[in-house]
């Protein structure tokens, strides 16, 4: 077949175009299918606890990953700022995970334990109070809404079925773990949990 019969019918030029790109995107995803590194967790990850896991799903609807990545590239500025660099082991059980590439604010993937909670709740009502310079908006309104337990006991159950391993007695119990909890605390607990299990050192 000649270069000009491809670069003269478009649609025969879409159509190679997408098989190229389908066959490379295979042969990069499938192996990472079949590596232990990426499909088995660091030591200490877990499946995230009801209130954290309620806590990841606000920072999604929030839309915090568009301003804040969690994942340290292995360039030693990066390493020398934020820590270890990522591990897939770190992101098993996040659906979807929460990489990101865009930094309008720092990269979150170690701040667990980095702050207390009463400066997370501070900088999350009010972030202009703790960091002056801050043009991250806050969310007041999460400290009046609590957390659906029902809610989070089906999410237990989904993410059961496709294999996170939650026990039954994890399940039910999901309701009564985050009973009376606000969103505030459960995005706390989120970030209090980000890297906490990461290995140490650059």
């Amino acid at each position: 077949m000649s270069h000009e019969k491809i670069e003269t019918n478009i649609s025969l030029m879409g159509i190679l175009v997408a098989l190229v790109v389908a066959v490379g995107g295979l042969v990069q995803i499938v192996p990472l299918m079949y590596q232990a590194q990426v499909v088995k967790p660091l030591p200490g990850v877990v499946p995230y606890p009801p209130l954290e896991l309620a806590g990841r799903d606000i920072y999604v609807r929030e839309g915090c990953y568009n301003c804040h990545s969690q994942m340290i590239r292995t360039l030693r500025y990066e390493t020398a700022r934020y820590g270890h660099y990522s591990l897939a082991g770190e992101s098993v059980y996040d659906r979807p995970f929460q990489w990101g590439s865009k930094r309008t604010g720092p990269d979150l993937a170690r701040v667990g334990g980095r702050y207390s909670d009463d400066w997370h709740r501070v900088h999350l009502t009010d972030p202009r109070a703790v960091v002056p310079e801050s043009n991250m908006p806050g969310f007041p309104w999460m400290a009046e809404r609590l957390v659906d337990g029902g809610l989070i006991e089906k999410k237990l159950r989904v993410l059961q079925s496709i294999g996170d391993p939650y026990s039954d007695e994890q399940i039910a119990g999901a309701a009564a773990a985050v009973n009376g909890k606000n969103e505030l605390d459960a995005l706390v607990a989120y970030l209090q949990g980000l890297g906490k299990h990461a290995p140490k050192g650059g």
